[in-house]
């Protein structure tokens, strides 16, 4: 009876708090207790935009288990999931969503399974499952959600969906992760960005312009600065080679690193900067080490929900654009990779 009754309360408060949004009203009663200490560090506007906001997420490893647990213990609308995919080693490795008894998570899919998770984290997100193949979307299909997860796509994919995006009339938000090893990279496209920070002890409007993925990725390498993260150049040359050989996420090993290789000669030739660029120690690493590291996976999925936090909430500077994190050295660095370096 009890559970029961637990059941009735939490629908009920789904109910309300969907009414509540729809007339733009303030949070519920049950809302403010159950947020009241982010509140008290964000404020309650904030915390009112991200129970408004609607997530999907397509891709589900380590690192993006990872961000999906933090959004909805930020207590975010809704988070759809996209995966079709089948659990297998890998997948028990690093996301933790995924209970150990095969028997729980038999005959359903990634998505299917984690969808399941996320509920008990928090009942007053809405978690639900999306199946089919993202790519194949069409531009209306996005309008719905106010900002789009791309994990571990492929370079076609995350083209796509990000110019489906930016062809709507209100701005969608849209980033990728990938990981791997122990290396992880972010991206970031905000469109044309307003924010408020603080300077002093007053709040400053902001606006940041962000390039497409595609304009990102197609910029000369000569004029970028040297101190660029090797990761940025490492990751095109993978992207380039799982195209080419029409591999998905993951699927290349040591036996692959010959092809890489010439990838990563054509694209210095062709961009004409030295092969020193990439070191090959780095490109191994990337194409050996499949598996993700779950420490990596705690850091970069914590830094991309922080990121979409602070894009929903419009408070606090946003990452422009590009975030990488290597765990052998320990460090996290943003890069902005625009074509302001050719202008």
């Amino acid at each position: 009876m009890k559970k029961n009754s637990l059941d009735k309360e939490v629908l009920l408060s789904r109910f309300s708090r969907l009414n509540l949004r729809m007339d733009g009203e303030e949070l519920t009663e049950q809302e403010t207790a159950l947020y009241d200490r982010q509140i008290r560090v964000w404020g309650a506007n904030a915390q009112r935009r991200l129970t408004k906001s609607h997530i999907l997420v397509s891709g589900i490893k380590g690192t993006v288990a990872e961000f999906c647990k933090n959004i909805v213990l930020a207590g975010v609308g809704s988070v759809t999931l996209m995966d079709d995919s089948l659990v297998n080693e890998e997948a028990l490795n690093a996301n933790f969503l995924i209970p150990p008894d095969e028997n729980a998570y038999k005959g359903k899919t990634v998505a299917e399974i984690c969808c399941d998770s996320l509920k008990d984290f928090n009942p007053m997100v809405l978690v639900s499952v999306e199946k089919g193949d993202l790519s194949a979307r069409s531009t209306e299909f996005f309008e719905k959600f106010d900002v789009v997860v791309i994990g571990y796509g492929s370079l076609a994919t995350k083209k796509a969906v990000n110019e489906k995006c930016r062809k709507l009339s209100k701005r969608v938000a849209f980033y990728t992760v990938d990981c791997r090893d122990s290396c992880g990279e972010i991206f970031v496209d905000l469109q044309d960005y307003k924010y408020t920070k603080k300077k002093l002890e007053e709040k400053v409007e902001c606006e940041l312009n962000f390039p497409s993925f595609q304009e990102a990725v197609s910029v000369p390498w000569k004029p970028i600065p040297r101190r660029t993260a090797k990761l940025y150049f490492a990751m095109r040359v993978i992207e380039v080679f799982e195209e080419n050989e029409g591999r998905k996420h993951g699927e290349c090993s040591l036996l692959d690193l010959p092809t890489v290789l010439e990838i990563k000669k054509k694209l210095c030739e062709a961009n004409s900067v030295s092969e020193s660029l990439i070191p090959d120690s780095l490109l191994e690493r990337l194409i050996t080490g499949t598996i993700e590291f779950p420490p990596a996976c705690a850091i970069v999925g914590g830094i991309l929900a922080q990121e979409v936090i602070k894009a929903v909430s419009g408070k606090g500077e946003p990452l422009k654009n590009f975030f990488y994190y290597d765990a052998q050295d320990g460090k996290g660095v943003m890069e902005d990779i625009s074509n302001s370096f050719t202008s």
